[in-house]
């Protein structure tokens, strides 16, 4: 069987200036980000409600924030609650993915006492953040890195997702996507108070 060459160079070329076009105009990021959303409201991809490598370890409340308003937020303040902590970014596909997840999610466990969102914006410009979360109608709390992050916060890739009890224990610990919004995770949240890090 005959390759032609030059159709076949055609055609990547084709796909090549397609891929150049969504990327420098942009568009890659929020079209990988929605393809990705779509497989995990398949229920594929699940928090797995174990503890990945932060067992035992004590929650740093050191840190503060600047939340969408320009006030400061500090993580001293969230002590003695159980906090939902997730690190994002607008250029990072996954976690756009996740986001419309962890949406629903809070708008059924935001009235849970004691419960508090913490979703930690790590773009430099955090004007981007906020134009991204007005733009899709987000509710939850958003706060900016502006001041860094503690080492409890620091992680390997984006999203990163943690839960902290009340005692201050981290009790998840997660990198990577996943749908939060499941009945399990839901109630893993809001029943914090009697679990406690496994030794």
């Amino acid at each position: 069987m005959k390759i032609d060459w030059k159709k076949e160079l055609k055609s990547w070329g084709l796909i090549l200036s397609i891929f150049a076009f969504l990327y420098f105009t942009g568009l890659i990021t929020p079209i990988m980000g929605g393809i990705q959303s779509l497989l995990l409201a398949t229920g594929i991809k699940k928090p797995k409600i174990e503890l990945v490598n932060k067992e035992n370890q004590e929650f740093d409340y050191r840190g503060r924030f600047v939340d969408m308003e320009g006030n400061p937020v500090n993580l001293e303040s969230y002590r003695g609650k159980t906090v939902f902590i997730n690190l994002w970014a607008t250029w990072c596909p996954p976690c756009r993915a996740e986001m419309p997840h962890i949406s629903e999610m809070y708008k059924k466990v935001k009235d849970t006492p004691d419960l508090e969102f913490l979703m930690i914006a790590l773009d430099k410009d955090f004007g981007k953040s906020k134009k991204y979360i007005d733009d899709k109608g987000f509710t939850f709390p958003v706060v900016h890195a502006a001041y860094g992050l503690n080492e409890s916060l620091q992680s390997q890739a984006i999203p990163t997702t943690l839960v902290v009890n009340p005692d201050g224990e981290i009790i998840f610990y997660q990198e990577g996507m996943s749908n939060f919004d499941t009945e399990e995770f839901r109630d893993f949240l809001t029943n914090t108070k009697n679990k406690v890090a496994e030794n």
